[in-house]
């Protein structure tokens, strides 16, 4: 028998087999970064959608019958939790009839589990506080580390789906956390320098990335979160850079940025606008660029204050 025919056969055999027959799993990621972290695990054995878009705010999707069409066909639904989507994903999950998607079914990811979670209240909260998260804050995507932790549940549910992929996923998985680890080497090695530099930001979604990364956000132009700042607020935040001489403002894409623009102005610092999320920015196409895009702007912010102080 030729190796030509042997291949032949081998392929029929493939084809007729259910195991490898076995179509890719269909997933929904609530946030593209999740999008990302499901293909880096699931190669070319998932079909991968986002719901938000990289350059929106996760907290406010406007639902979209579309949006339940996905959810009616997805295999696994990977959600930030925390009620980050509890104003727009419940209705969805509803109208979708998935019983695999709902919480507790066996596609429902909710990616927080396992994180450690910053921020969380430790006293009754009312709505006058802002949009304040009873469970903790939910932006832990944006540190390298819980990286890891999601691609992980992502792997572990995607093998009790996909038994006969689990190897296939595993050592996915593992190249994924050999690849991050180098690159959060390389990205403490750059910030280490910096470690300490204070900076203020507009909306208090960076903890996570601000405990990895050694900076310091000392303010922020909201006087709580979600809560559009008043000309008292602004003035306040101004007071306190030139006081502190903090020359880096932090914005995010899906906010107002005329704030932003005219605290930095009157106190002679600049607006730096970084991605919350994949797609969030030209060129962040994954979740590694998201962080090379974000400290290469946070580093040469930081590098043209200092010569400036010079």
């Amino acid at each position: 028998m030729t190796t030509r025919i042997l291949r032949t056969l081998l392929l029929v055999a493939a084809i007729a087999s259910p195991a490898l027959a076995q179509q890719p799993l269909k997933v929904v990621g609530t946030i593209p970064d999740f999008v990302d972290l499901a293909r880096q695990v699931g190669g070319e054995h998932i079909e991968a959608t986002s719901i938000a878009v990289g350059y929106q705010d996760p907290h406010y999707v406007d639902p979209k019958p579309s949006f339940v069409v996905k959810l009616n066909q997805a295999d696994v639904l990977i959600q930030v939790g925390l009620d980050l989507e509890v104003g727009w994903l419940p209705p969805l999950l509803n109208q979708s009839r998935n019983a695999r998607v709902q919480r507790g079914g066996a596609g429902w990811i909710d990616a927080s589990e396992g994180i450690e979670l910053l921020q969380r209240p430790t006293r009754p909260l009312s709505r006058a506080e802002g949009d304040i998260h009873v469970f903790g804050n939910p932006h832990y995507w944006l540190d390298p580390v819980n990286g890891k932790i999601i691609a992980a549940h992502i792997a572990r549910v995607f093998s009790e789906l996909r038994p006969e992929w689990a190897q296939v996923f595993a050592e996915n998985l593992s190249l994924f956390e050999s690849e991050l680890d180098t690159a959060l080497e390389r990205w403490l090695a750059k910030t280490a320098p910096y470690r300490g530099r204070r900076v203020i930001a507009y909306h208090n979604a960076w903890p996570y990335f601000e405990r990895r990364f050694g900076i310091e956000i000392a303010g922020f132009i909201e006087p709580k979160p979600g809560i559009p700042p008043t000309p008292r607020d602004l003035v306040r935040v101004i007071s306190l850079m030139r006081q502190a001489q903090i020359g880096t403002l932090i914005h995010t894409v899906y906010h107002n940025d005329n704030p932003s623009r005219f605290v930095a102005e009157k106190a002679n610092a600049e607006v730096i606008t970084l991605a919350t999320s994949v797609h969030g920015a030209e060129d962040v196409d994954d979740y590694f660029e998201l962080f090379d895009y974000n400290l290469d702007l946070l580093l040469a912010s930081f590098q043209r204050a200092r010569s400036g102080s010079d």
